[in-house]
């Protein structure tokens, strides 16, 4: 399986979202709070984007929680954590 990774901040209800729908789907991921600005640098530059959270599988940049949710309705999640969809 992928690694998943998380940038989010403590206060995000998008984050708490992605946190426990990952949870709800088993998936442990490593997660990186944005609040210092070297954090938050490496999150808009390995993602383009500057909300949180963005989630990251392997390398691939799934996007925020609405991204994250759509993979799920469409049943997508645990296939694209198969380490043979990494780029």
């Amino acid at each position: 399986m992928l690694k998943v990774i998380m940038y989010t901040t403590g206060t995000c209800p998008y984050c708490q979202a992605a946190r426990q729908l990952l949870k709800t789907k088993g998936i442990t991921f490593t997660e990186i709070d944005v609040h210092s600005v070297e954090r938050r640098v490496e999150m808009v530059n390995r993602s383009g984007r500057r909300t949180v959270p963005q989630i990251f599988f392997g390398n691939w940049h799934v996007g925020g929680y609405d991204d994250l949710a759509q993979l799920d309705a469409e049943g997508a999640i645990m296939e694209m954590l198969n380490p043979r969809f990494a780029s």
